[in-house]
């Protein structure tokens, strides 16, 4: 097979801290599939930086690049692969130019992990829905202020759209994997190849839901863990019930039913509850003032969060933040 057989061309690249899960869930696939058709495969993938300085992963196991940044059109996909925590400093100049010259060019842009924030900060993602991990919400529209909240979705692991593709991590990178490489090889080649690594072969085909919110049980029916994610996202401006049950494809008697059985509360409720947890933990990690953050979590005002905040934590939102300590009853 030579150059022109090749059927799609992909450049990774590794940032520092990356999940080592994440790349071999993709370059395995990748590299059974070259496997079952030869030396010489239908995919062309490397590993390029713009040094060859090995990057650890967040194991610490190490990869070395094996090219330069180089000429990014040579790529069709460029997946920049991060780790599972928001990125501790940001990518170089270099890089973010580069990505920047991929997107004029047309190809596609894949972010798996927190290389969401490496794509925004480039400006790639400008005019897309991307996909955030909810636990990670507060932190990326605090550091993106200019993307529109209703572009960012938490509720599923991953995003396609159009030459953008973002992901969470975990199992779905598998799924993002498969779905791209269905795009471009026969469909029997992706499935021996799933089969091999043991992986159910309908992979790809969508439907995951992101892991739930602290408190709502794995098992909790899809459309109650989808509710819980996006009052998390939206806790300063939650959907009132009636269109958040559109959403969900429900009644609102329904979606009452549902967190009354399985989590023994109301929707209005625990949109409370979060409120009150995400007002604790902005005291705690910014120097926002006690009005603003009143503002940003949904209250009507400073005294309006401080009675909630009073009646959750037994002391107003000022003498809570000057603890040393997170109280063990933290909501």
């Amino acid at each position: 097979m030579n150059g022109n057989d090749i059927s799609v061309r992909i450049g990774f690249v590794l940032l520092p801290q990356f999940a080592m899960g994440a790349f071999a869930a993709f370059a395995d696939l990748l590299g059974l599939l070259d496997a079952q058709t030869g030396t010489a495969g239908p995919c062309a993938w490397e590993v390029v930086a713009d040094t060859l300085i090995p990057v650890r992963s967040a194991s610490g196991i190490q990869v070395v690049p094996t090219d330069l940044l180089g000429d990014p059109l040579r790529f069709d996909y460029v997946v920049v692969v991060g780790g599972p925590l928001p990125p501790m400093a940001e990518a170089g100049p270099a890089l973010s130019d580069w990505l920047r010259r991929a997107a004029r060019g047309g190809r596609h842009l894949v972010g798996l992990c927190n290389a969401v924030h490496v794509l925004a900060r480039a400006g790639v993602l400008t005019g897309y829905r991307l996909c955030v991990g909810g636990d990670q919400y507060r932190d990326f529209t605090d550091r993106f202020p200019a993307i529109e909240p209703e572009r960012i979705v938490t509720d599923r692991p991953s995003v396609f759209d159009r030459r953008r593709i973002t992901c969470v991590g975990g199992a779905a990178v598998t799924e993002v994997a498969v779905r791209i490489l269905r795009r471009h090889l026969p469909e029997a080649d992706v499935r021996r190849a799933l089969r091999s690594l043991q992986i159910d072969t309908a992979a790809g085909q969508g439907g995951q839901i992101q892991p739930p919110p602290p408190g709502v049980p794995a098992d909790s029916p899809s459309a109650l863990r989808r509710a819980t994610l996006v009052i998390e996202q939206y806790a300063g401006q939650i959907p009132s019930l009636g269109d958040l049950a559109d959403r969900l494809g429900l009644s609102p008697r329904q979606l009452q039913r549902l967190f009354r059985q399985h989590l023994n509360t109301t929707p209005q409720a625990y949109a409370r509850t979060v409120r009150v947890r995400q007002a604790a933990w902005m005291l705690r990690h910014t120097d926002k003032t006690i009005a603003a953050i009143a503002s940003d979590c949904g209250f009507a005002d400073a005294s309006h969060m401080g009675r909630v905040f009073r009646a959750a934590h037994g002391m107003a939102p000022g003498p809570w933040r000057r603890t040393e300590t997170v109280p063990e009853n933290t909501v």
